[in-house]
Order: C-alpha cells, then structure tokens, then sequence
C-alpha cells in the first residue's frame, strides 16, 4: 500500500501531535456540553465514541484516496455553545440530538451548494494567509507564556527544538517531543488516569424535535461551526496550497455528523490549527507525503473513540504547558510562512495586517469566534481602499 511507503516518522509524530493538541484542548468542553443536557457516564463515552468514529473516517479516508491531507475535528466553539445553551434552556438530551441533526442537514445543504466554497473563493489569498497566522500565533504565545509556570520544561523544549532544527530538521518535532515526554516521566508530572480496557460502546438517543431547541441549538450550532471552524479551515487548506474538494468534503462532514448525531456526534467540521500541524513543512519535507499525517491522525481518532475510556486517560496526562509548547513549536515555521504570504502584496498589507490583528485578539461578537471577524474586517479595509482602482486588485485571488 503506498501509504506505508510515504508514512515517516515526523509524519506520524505531527498526527500524533494534532490529535493531542485537538482533543486535550477542547475535550473538558465536550464534557461540559454532554452534562449540560443531562448526559450519564454511559451517554458521555458514547459522545466520545461517535466523535472519535466521525473525526477518524472522516480524516483518514479521504486523505487516502486524494492523497492529500484532509483534516476533520469536532466543533469546539460549538460545543462551548451548547454547554451554555444546553445549562440555561433546560433541554433534553432527546431535543439536543433533533438539534443535532437539524445542524446536519444545514452543514449538508451548504455543502452540496458549495456556497461557504464560493465565498471563500472570494477571499484573498494574503487575507487567508493573514487569518491563517493570527489562528495559530495564539499558540505561538501560548507556548513562551507557559514559561511562567514550566520554566525548565518549556526551556527544554526550546531548546531541543533549535538544536534539533539545526542538527536533524526533518526530526526537530520528533525530538522535542521525546525530549518533552522524557522530562515530565522523570520528574513525576505525568498524572496516568487510565479506566478499564475496554471497548466503549454507543448508546441510541432517539430525537425529539422541537422548534426552541433548533432555534436555540441548532441554528447557533450551525452559525459557528461554519464561521468560526470550517471557514478557517478553508484558509487554511488554501494558504497551505492543497487543492481539496471543499464542498464534496463539506457534505461528508454533514452526512456523517448526521449519521452519528443519535450517538453524541454534535457536529463535525474542517480543522484549523491542527490540520496546519499536518499541512506543514514539519509534517514531511515533501508536500505530496503530507497527507501520512492526516490520515495518522485520523487513525488515532478510530482508537480514542474505540477506546474512549483509556485513550482520554492517557491524553490528560500530560501537563498542559508541554500540550500548549509543543502545539506552539510544531506551528513555528506555518506561522512565519503565513505571515510573510499575508504582508509580501504591498497593496494588500495593511487589509492582512488587519485581518491578522483581529483573528489574534480573540475577540467573540454574536458569540461568533474572531476568525470570522478577521476576515470580515480585513476584506472591508480591502474593500474600502481598492474599490474603484482595479477589480483584480481588490480581490486578489
């Protein structure tokens, strides 16, 4: 199989990698979510099962048959919706799931229009590359701000990294996590919470259809999964260069999310930061292997929701400092590509500048993330300077 003859180490670390930055990050939120709705223990690993089953099948299957990285994960700023919503409405578990599956069939609508495609074909490539690096450079901060708290730990990372990029390039990633994992095993800040191995098994919801829990969820759902997840994720797979069937793609996500709703499968999107660890020079030094990681990681996603129970033990673990530097490190040289991409078109630098300030100040309007604002702001400061000079000016490419 020719995956096997592309795979490489630093891919599968950079899979690895993505998995444990997506799932630590956002996972506590799931739980919340799931509570929120008054979700038992059972119903809980269920979620974890239909979203692992759904992030895997729909990372790694497309990314082996195109060949390019393809990188699915569940709605984060949607679950920190549904937390709330699902607290303050006092809905069901049943009316959550008909919830769910009204977002399906929105997300599915959309994607067999291809109309969030066509507006992202609209978007500048500096202004994508500008969004890009305001997502991820987050992260970067993160990383150096952890030194406050893991000051030897992040130190060691640093610095293994630099070294590493210096002596071996292609493993600079590799080592530092090793490096990283070592340092915390040895000192004792590993917390191993394991549960049984076991399998985790799914538990049916039947739906109940509501018209408040589809105005209160579903259409909340849907607004932001689509503005603040699979819109960045759009830029993301356009700023990195890989020519992907968005929309073909899109409706996968709708379809499977659909499927899987009745199980805890809230909803499923394009990632953001963690498909540009996958997309990234550090993935695999050859673009055209990239796609190894990706569908690493959507492998690792089919064990997590397999094994929810175990798998999300050992995930937890780790402190954060080492989750939150090794994400900062492994997006080192994206960021600095996106950055120079965004400002390197003179007539186009300051919209970007804007873009990349607004997406960096993480500021939520209409409890829509600062993607999507970014992106706003950045095409109107555009709008507002090319208008009337040259059409292909003003809307790049």
């Amino acid at each position: 199989m020719q995956f096997f003859k592309d795979i490489s180490l630093s891919a599968f670390v950079a899979g690895f990698v993505a998995v444990l930055v997506g799932f630590t990050s956002s996972v506590a939120i799931v739980f919340q979510a799931a509570q929120g709705f008054g979700a038992t223990p059972a119903q809980i690993t269920s979620w974890i099962w239909a979203l692992g089953l759904g992030m895997g099948l729909c990372s790694l299957l497309p990314s082996l048959v195109l060949r390019k990285p393809v990188m699915v994960a569940w709605s984060t700023p949607g679950a920190a919706v549904l937390a709330t919503a699902g607290v303050a409405g006092g809905f069901s578990m049943g009316e959550a799931v008909g919830a769910f599956m009204v977002c399906s069939v929105l997300v599915v609508l959309v994607g067999v229009t291809g109309l969030l495609e066509r507006v992202a074909d609209r978007i500048p490539s500096e202004i994508a590359s500008a969004l890009l690096a305001g997502v991820l450079t987050r992260f970067g901060i993160q990383t150096f701000a952890a030194l406050q708290t893991a000051l030897p730990l992040v130190l060691l990372m640093v610095g293994s990294y630099l070294v590493a990029r210096r002596l071996l390039p292609r493993y600079a990633v590799v080592i530092t996590l090793a490096a990283a994992i070592a340092w915390v095993a040895a000192s004792g800040q590993v917390a191993w919470s394991m549960g049984p191995m076991q399998l985790a098994m799914p538990v049916l919801v039947a739906p109940q259809w509501s018209v408040a829990a589809a105005v209160s969820l579903a259409i909340p759902l849907f607004v932001v999964t689509m503005a603040s997840q699979n819109l960045p994720g759009i830029a993301v797979i356009k700023a990195s260069g890989y020519e992907l069937p968005v929309s073909k793609l899109i409706t996968l996500t709708g379809v499977v999310s659909l499927l899987l709703a009745p199980f805890g499968a809230f909803a499923l999107n394009f990632s953001a930061i963690t498909a540009a660890i996958c997309m990234g020079p550090e993935a695999h030094e050859d673009r055209k292997r990239r796609y190894t990681a990706a569908a690493s990681c959507g492998a690792l996603y089919l064990v997590i929701g397999l094994f929810g129970a175990v798998v999300t033990g050992v995930l937890t673990s780790f402190p954060k400092e080492l989750v939150v530097a090794i994400a900062g490190i492994a997006l080192l040289s994206t960021i600095g590509n996106g950055l120079a991409s965004s400002l390197k078109n003179e007539t186009h630098r300051e919209a970007a500048l804007i873009t990349f300030l607004v997406t960096l100040s993480g500021v939520t309007l209409m409890g829509i993330g600062s993607a999507f604002w970014g992106v706003v702001a950045g095409s109107f400061a555009l709008f507002v300077q090319q208008y009337g000079r040259s059409t292909s000016s003003a809307m790049g490419s």
